[in-house]
C-alpha cells in the first residue's frame, strides 16, 4: 500500500531532520559520492598542478574542494554543474559532472535552465576533448587518420559524458513526479472515502431518526384516537349503566369493537416494523446507505397498508357514536390520490378529532374536505367546550399538532392551526396531489 501523508509525517526523525536530506541513506549516498569525487579531483589535481606549474599541494587542495561540492547536489544542483563545467579545462571532475547533470535533470529546475547548462557542459567537454585529441594525433607522426577522426571522436565522447546522465535524470524525475502524483491522488481518494463514509453514516443516522419519528407518529395516531374513544365510551357507560342498561350494553359493545380495532391496527404496524427490521438486518453487510433504503421500504409498506381518505366518513361516525356532535361536508368530486397523501389527510382528521375529545368535550365539530384540481384540503373546527359535558380526563402529550405539522410539511403542504374567535379551535391543512387519478 502507498504510504499516506499522515504516515510519512508520523515517521518522525528517522526520515526527516537532516538538513535538506529526507532519509539517512540519502545522506550516506551523497557523502560517499562527494568523497569519491574529491578523491578523483585530488588525483587529477596532481597532473593539473604539473601542467600549470602550481605547487602539487595547491592542486590537490583545489581538487578536494571542487570534488566535495557534490555533497550539496540535492540542494543546489545548478552550482554543482557550474563547478563541473568550470573544472572541465583542468580535466577533472568527471564523476561530479555525470552526477551533477543527472541530479539537475531529475530536479524541479526549469527545463530551459537544464538545456542551457547541458549545452555548456557538452561544449566544454567537446572543446577540451578536441584539443587533447588533436594534440595526441599530432604527436604521433605514424598515425595519420582523416580529418573526420578528431571531431567525430570528440563528438562521441562529449555526447557520452552528457546525454546519458541527462536522459536518465529526466526519466527518474518524471517517474518521481508520477509517484508523487499517484500518492497525492491516493491521499485525496482516502480523504474522499473517509468523507463519504462519514456522510453515509450521517445519512443512515438521519434515516433511522426519521423512521423512529414516523413510527412514533403512527403509534400516537393509532393508539391515541382509539384509546380516546374507548375512554369516552367507558365514561358514558359508567354514567348510563344505572339508568339505561340497554344503552350500557351498546356502549360496552362499542368499547369492545374499539379495542379490537386498536389491536388490529397495532398488529399491522408491528408487522410492518418486523418487516423493516428484517430488511435492515439483510442490509447490514452492505454500505450504510442501505439503512436508508430499508427505512424507505418499511415506510412505503406502511403507507400502502395505511388508511385511505374515503374512510374519513367511518372515522366521523365513530366520533358520533362516542357522543360528539360532528358534521361532515365534502366539496368537489372525490377521486383517488397517492397513498401517502390519502394517509396523511386521514391522520390529520383523526388527530384533530382526538384533540376535540381530549380538550373540548361536548363541543360541536365540523369536518370539511375539499377536492381541488391539484390538491386536497381538509379542515376540522370545533366550537367552545360544553360545560355541561363531563370531561373524560384524557391525558395529552402535546405531540398531536407537532405530528400533524410534520406529516403535512413532509409532503410539501401547508398546515395552520389555532384558536377561533368563537372560543374554539381550528386545524387546516392543504396537501398537493400530483398525479391524482
Amino acid at each position: 500500500m502507498t504510504a499516506t501523508g499522515a504516515d510519512r509525517e508520523a515517521a518522525g526523525p528517522t526520515t526527516r531532520g537532516y538538513w535538506w536530506w529526507e532519509r539517512r541513506r540519502s545522506v550516506a549516498l551523497d557523502v560517499g559520492l562527494a568523497l569519491l569525487s574529491a578523491l578523483e579531483c585530488a588525483l587529477e589535481g596532481v597532473e593539473f598542478a604539473g601542467d600549470t606549474g602550481l605547487p602539487v599541494p595547491a592542486g590537490v587542495l583545489f581538487g578536494l574542494f571542487a570534488g566535495a561540492v557534490l555533497v550539496v547536489r540535492r540542494r543546489w544542483p545548478i552550482a554543482v554543474v557550474l563547478v563541473a563545467i568550470a573544472t572541465t579545462p583542468a580535466e577533472m571532475g568527471f564523476l561530479m559532472g555525470l552526477v551533477g547533470l543527472y541530479t539537475l535533470a531529475a530536479s524541479e529546475v526549469p527545463r530551459r535552465i537544464t538545456a542551457v547548462l547541458m549545452s555548456m557542459s557538452f561544449m566544454g567537454t567537446f572543446i577540451v576533448t578536441y584539443v587533447r585529441l588533436r594534440q595526441s594525433v599530432d604527436e604521433q607522426a605514424d598515425f595519420g587518420p582523416g580529418d573526420w577522426y578528431v571531431p567525430l571522436m570528440s563528438l562521441f565522447m562529449s555526447l557520452g559524458l552528457t546525454a546519458p546522465p541527462v536522459l536518465f535524470g529526466l526519466y527518474i524525475g518524471a517517474r518521481r513526479r508520477l509517484m508523487e502524483s499517484l500518492r497525492e491522488r491516493a491521499d485525496s481518494l482516502e480523504r474522499e472515502l473517509s468523507l463519504l463514509a462519514d456522510r453515509a453514516e450521517e445519512r443512515a443516522e438521519w434515516a433511522r431518526t426519521e423512521e423512529r419519528h414516523r413510527i412514533a407518529r403512527e403509534m400516537h395516531d393509532v393508539v391515541a384516537h382509539r384509546v380516546s374513544l374507548m375512554v369516552v365510551h367507558a365514561a358514558a357507560l359508567q354514567a348510563v349503566a344505572p339508568k339505561d342498561p340497554a344503552k350500557a350494553v351498546r356502549n360496552a359493545a362499542l368499547v369492545g369493537d374499539m379495542g379490537r380495532q386498536a389491536l388490529t391496527e397495532l398488529r399491522e404496524m408491528l408487522g410492518v416494523l418486523r418487516a423493516g427490521e428484517s430488511v435492515t438486518a439483510r442490509a447490514a453487510s452492505v454500505p450504510l446507505a442501505s439503512v436508508g433504503q430499508a427505512a424507505a421500504a418499511a415506510a412505503a409498506a406502511a403507507t400502502e397498508d395505511g388508511p385511505r381518505l374515503h374512510e374519513v366518513e367511518t372515522l366521523v361516525g365513530e366520533s358520533r357514536a362516542a357522543g360528539m356532535t360532528v358534521e361532515l361536508s365534502v366539496d368537489g368530486e372525490a377521486r383517488a390520490y397517492p397513498p401517502e397523501v390519502e394517509q396523511t389527510a386521514y391522520r390529520v382528521v383523526q388527530e384533530a378529532l382526538t384533540n376535540v375529545h381530549k380538550h373540548a368535550a361536548g363541543a360541536k365539530t365540523w369536518v370539511r374536505l375539499a377536492h381541488r384540481d391539484a390538491e386536497v384540503a381538509m379542515q376540522v373546527e370545533n366550537g367552545p367546550s360544553d360545560a355541561a359535558t363531563a370531561d373524560a380526563g384524557l391525558p395529552s402529550g402535546g405531540n398531536g399538532l407537532v405530528g400533524m405539522r410534520e406529516r403535512v410539511l413532509g409532503l410539501g403542504g401547508v398546515f395552520v392551526s389555532g384558536p377561533t374567535d368563537a372560543g374554539g379551535f381550528r386545524v387546516s391543512a392543504v396537501l398537493p396531489a400530483p398525479g391524482a387519478a
